[in-house]
């Protein structure tokens, strides 16, 4: 199975040809959940009968997934080379963000941008910090001040490099510079693990190596009366490609959403997790 994963994986990308040899030949899709000419996540996606969206506060990682722009119903996920991706049963719709044009933005990668994201579009840059799959850490205030990363082998250390500056270019240049040196097996160490049943929007799946995987979830909705939960995930994967929200393979009457009981093993179309493999990032 391929999956995401720094440098080794980034250098020996497949063809869609053959990775879509990976992908489950159909899932069903249940239409009546979607809502074809909304514009984000929770406004396109209705939660099954008899369930709710949780709460969410303005301002918070949980409202800006939730409000993640996509594209229009039956989009193609596009590949950094603006191939499309094959859609055998994977996703229900695409996330309309920029990815740049190397094939970088994959799956931890995509994780690790829209947690970026949200905190650089807060104003909260001393919170935006990665961790390379040296160790090394980089704190996204030390680029601000112009400072650049010079790698050497498997040894890293900040230069004086540019002008300090805070555009959304030098954050983007930042990213891919994270993209290029972290990957699952980075990520999966700065995550903190969370108890399947204390599961929140923001949350990852992740499972850290050669082959690795991430997903994150974007949205829940509750049962008021049993208190059962039903997430929805994204993920990228490789080569690099846009962000997409998932079918669920395993029940096509509440596809997209899954269920948060689902036992010991979570299986979405491309990769397959355990309950175990559920983390988080730090408080906002």
């Amino acid at each position: 199975m391929l999956a995401c994963n720094p440098k080794t994986d980034k250098q020996e990308a497949s063809s869609l040809e053959r990775i879509a040899h990976n992908f489950p030949h159909s899932v069903q899709q249940n239409k009546s959940l979607i809502v074809p000419n909304e514009k984000n996540v929770s406004t396109r996606f209705k939660p099954p009968d008899g369930f709710e969206r949780t709460t969410a506060s303005e301002n918070t990682f949980t409202s800006f997934l939730r409000e993640l722009p996509l594209k229009p119903d039956g989009s193609k996920v596009k590949c950094y080379d603006g191939k499309a991706k094959p859609n055998h049963g994977v996703y229900v719709a695409v996330v309309d963000l920029e990815i740049g044009n190397k094939d970088l933005h994959q799956c931890a990668d995509a994780v690790m941008r829209l947690w970026a994201e949200y905190l650089w579009e807060q104003k909260q840059f001393d919170k935006i910090h990665f961790n390379f799959t040296n160790g090394f850490r980089v704190n996204y205030t030390e680029w601000m001040q112009g400072k650049r990363i010079v790698v050497k082998g498997n040894k890293s250390y900040w230069s004086d490099g540019a002008s300090p500056s805070n555009t959304y270019k030098d954050f983007w240049d930042y990213l891919e510079t994270i993209f290029m040196y972290a990957g699952t097996l980075s990520l999966s160490k700065e995550l903190k693990s969370v108890d399947i049943d204390d599961l929140k929007i923001g949350d990852v799946f992740i499972q850290g190596g050669s082959p690795g995987h991430a997903v994150i979830v974007v949205d829940m909705a509750i049962n008021p009366i049993t208190q059962k939960k039903f997430f929805l995930l994204a993920q990228s994967y490789m080569p690099a490609q846009e962000i997409q929200i998932l079918k669920n393979p395993n029940n096509s009457k509440i596809s997209p959403w899954y269920p948060s009981n689902f036992g010991d093993i979570l299986r979405t179309p491309e990769w397959t997790f355990r309950k175990g493999d559920l983390k988080r990032f730090g408080n906002e």
